[in-house]
């Protein structure tokens, strides 16, 4: 009887290879969108975890000097004293044609434990000698270079291993380090190390800002956007799921009265389902890879102009998201045909095969979804008012969406009723009247087709809102024509008299890394010049602002450090270290940076931490390529250290642009898959809406007037979604850029709205749905009189 029943049940899969490929293809979409996100973010955090773990800081402290450098005799003097310490050379410059971070190391003292040390004493006569390691990835990128270099898989990318007097000698550090490594074991009885180094600063593992920290708002906004395209995937499963068991009815009622127990049939449909899940999750681990494959390009480059995250631009087969994307998409397919299972469930045996037993179990569950609606709706509300945190806000935004999606069936069930009541005509009252009733048909394809346009509509003005606000920031920030990158402290010295008749202005940039307000942060030099005073943007700030600034009487914060530790511009102090409680005058935006900043006046600084060293100078000029040319020809400096404003606002909107890639990407193929979805059921429904349209053919409407009618149905829902979708996703939009970005990123954006690009989503949207629609209604118009014919030869 089991084996009998499973036959007949797949017996109709069988029959409709189109609705068995939809289904399949919904479940495979679903899974590729999920688990290439997933990928993607084990790909980046296996990079992260490399990186920590190259020196095994993530478990050591660390000495640091304000000004960035640390005598060799300090390392001695600490040596001498009893303190296991290893000096470590860290520092940028232009390797063959890539920009990359050497690493210095002196391996007879370097702290057990960690990756580099390991690699370094595995053959340490070559690593002395001078052979770097780097990751493959890097070595194609630097090309041809002088030096010994050597592949593994071990270093992060974008760094060069080496020996520390080697790395000394190619970025001009003789004599110094950049900071000492402190093992986690020190003999008893030593000297404290604030009596023996007073002026270096003890920072221990937890005390800073690691990758993984940094980047987790980055991976949690793109979870998110994966978990919403995996929700529209499922669009198609639940309804895919739920036309077979409504075409399956009579097949239902048949088992049940021949003996079939409602159990072992509700075990078999699980079966079934499961079977499905599993071949479809397969295929979409697949596709999955290859989308995550694609982006990771882009991604890696995302994170490392952000955040300087080592991550390659290869992806590597690993089982654990593998298997993520599995269990995610039986929970899907669990989750999706739940509620046919369960209405079948509590239906009596000879129900399944009453049409209006089916209607009133689907009109009890459009009730029941009506007041989830609302309870979803009102828990955003409370969210929106009372929430805070990352995980609320996503929350909300969650809450938000699906209240919109669950209440749109009611919406256009009220719209249809409207527009039947105000038709003239037997043609348009029906056409009104059959589109409600199949609304409940469609309502999920539509509501899969809301959540894409709704996301295309929130993530677009988003980007499109940073995009504005991001340019015109730039044009404030990076007003000096030409910046200059020294390589030491005496070529910025050198520099610095270099210049002094050839540019207009000279202002340096120095900089030390702090914890301000609990939250690790850099404070800056700023010098009292024009060029600041006139175009430096301020979100809020106190009356003269520029003048006390200048005079010492205060600190500029970015908009990050002021929400977090909640500064306010005239009432809130800032304790800086070596200085003290000192008021904050004013707020500047601060786009792209991660961590919290606040700005001294440079004689402030310089009077605080004197041997702070100059790692920048922007340089005002008339003539910027006159400049670039002497400091080139005269001065000498290599093309790599010279960065011209055009320069700077191309790399700062490339890795915009690259920043939102795998949005859009996500957004075009979320409203593929609510397209497919529509497709499916309209496809699925053809067939099923025979019935009904055998009696207006008999009556004298065409085969290509009802054709024409199915299209018109169709453009004119998709054609209400898309005006429903316009508030959901301008609501979308705002809670992106009030509240999720503020608390991922620390920043906030202003709205704007932008309608030309809402009305070029509309086309094609119209053109996706025309697409979706004209199979059927050309199989309507082209077979229909031989099918509609057919019906008055059944008893139906």
């Amino acid at each position: 009887m089991t084996r009998a029943a499973l036959q007949a049940l797949l017996s109709h899969w069988m029959r409709s290879p189109f609705q068995l490929a939809m289904l399949l293809a919904g479940l495979a979409l679903a899974t590729a969108l999920w688990s290439g996100v997933q990928a993607l973010n084990a790909e980046a955090r296996a990079a992260y975890a490399t990186a920590e773990n190259l020196l095994g800081e993530g478990t050591s402290a660390q000495l640091n000097a304000p000004s960035g450098q640390i005598p060799e005799a300090e390392f001695a003097r600490l040596r001498r004293a009893g303190w296991d310490v290893s000096p470590v050379v860290e520092g940028r410059m232009r390797m063959g044609a890539a920009r990359i971070t050497v690493l210095g190391l002196e391996p007879l003292t370097a702290p057990s434990g960690g990756t580099a040390t390991e690699l370094a004493t595995a053959d340490i006569t070559d690593f002395l000698a001078g052979r770097g390691l780097a990751h493959p990835q890097t070595l194609a990128e630097i090309g041809t270079s002088p030096m010994d270099l050597r592949a593994n898989q071990a270093i992060p990318v974008g760094t060069v291993l080496m020996d520390i007097a080697q790395a000394q000698s190619l970025l001009d550090m003789g004599g110094f380090v950049t900071r000492l490594s402190v093992a986690s074991n020190q003999r008893d009885g030593l000297a404290p190390l604030r009596d023996l180094a007073p002026e270096l600063r003890l920072s221990v593992p937890d005390d800073g800002a690691d990758l993984a920290g940094l980047t987790d708002s980055f991976h949690l906004n793109l979870t998110a956007f994966g978990l919403l395209a995996f929700a529209v995937g499922l669009f198609i499963v639940h309804s895919a799921i739920g036309l077979a068991f409504e075409q399956r009815r009579a097949m239902f009622r048949t088992l049940r009265a021949l003996g079939v127990p409602l159990p072992r049939l509700g075990l078999l449909l699980g079966a079934e389902l499961a079977l499905f899940a599993m071949l479809a999750g397969l295929g979409g681990l697949a596709l999955g890879y290859v989308l995550a494959a694609s982006l990771l390009p882009d991604v890696a480059a995302t994170l490392r102009g952000l955040y300087g995250a080592p991550v390659p631009g290869t992806l590597r087969f690993d089982p654990a998201w593998a298997v993520a994307g599995l269990g995610m998409t039986l929970a899907g397919t669990t989750l999706a045909g739940g509620q046919a299972l369960w209405r079948l469930w509590r239906l009596p045996v000879l129900a399944p095969a009453q049409p209006r037993a089916w209607a009133h179990a689907g009109g009890r569950a459009l009730r029941v979804q009506g007041g989830v609606a609302v309870a979803l709706a009102l828990l955003a509300l409370v969210l929106a008012q009372t929430g805070g945190g990352l995980v609320a806000g996503f929350t909300l935004l969650a809450a938000a969406l699906l209240a919109a999606a669950l209440a749109m069936p009611l919406v256009l069930a009220g719209v249809l009723a409207l527009g039947q009541r105000f038709a003239r005509g037997p043609v348009a009252q029906w056409f009104w009247a059959d589109s409600r009733q199949n609304l409940p048909r469609l309502s999920l394809a539509l509501m899969a087709l809301l959540l894409a346009l709704a996301a295309n509509i929130g993530v677009g003005t988003m980007v499109s809102s940073f995009r504005a606000t991001f340019i015109g920031w730039l044009d404030l920030r990076l007003v000096a024509e030409v910046n200059v990158t020294p390589r030491s402290q005496q070529e910025a010295l050198a520099l610095q008299d270099f210049l002094q008749n050839r540019a207009d202005a000279v202002l340096p940039m120095q900089r030390i890394d702090a914890t301000l307000a609990g939250h690790p942060a850099q404070v800056y030099a700023m010098t009292d010049h024009p060029t600041f005073r006139d175009n430096w943007p301020l979100l809020d700030a106190v009356p003269q602002v520029w003048d006390r600034l200048a005079a010492g009487d205060g600190v500029l914060v970015n908009e990050q450090l002021a929400r977090r530790a909640d500064l306010r511009p005239g009432s809130a102090t800032l304790d800086l270290p070596d200085i003290g409680a000192m008021p904050v005058l004013g707020v500047y935006p601060d786009y792209g940076n991660p961590l919290a900043q606040a700005i001294l006046t440079q004689a402030r600084f310089n009077a605080t931490w004197p041997d702070t060293p100059i790692i920048q100078f922007a340089l005002r000029n008339e003539d910027p390529q006159a400049l670039i040319a002497a400091l080139q020809d005269d001065f000498g400096l290599p093309s790599g250290q010279i960065t011209d404003q055009a320069q700077a606002k191309a790399l700062s909107l490339e890795i915009f642009e690259r920043t939102f890639l795998i949005t859009g990407a996500l957004n075009i193929l979320t409203l593929s898959v609510a397209a497919i979805a529509l497709f499916a059921a309209l496809v699925t429904l053809s067939g099923m809406r025979l019935v009904q349209l055998a009696p207006l053919w008999a009556l004298g409407l065409t085969t290509r007037k009802l054709a024409a009618l199915e299209l018109a149905r169709a453009l004119v829902l998709a054609g209400l979604t898309l005006v429903f979708a316009l508030p959901v996703g301008v609501m979308l939009a705002q809670i992106l850029l009030a509240v999720i970005n503020v608390q991922a990123f620390g920043w906030r954006l202003p709205l704007q709205l932008f309608p030309a690009d809402w009305a070029r989503l509309g086309v094609w949207a119209a053109l996706a749905v025309l697409a979706a629609a004209v199979l059927p209604a050309y199989r309507l118009w082209r077979n229909g009189p031989n099918q509609l014919l057919k019906v008055f030869s059944h008893e139906k």
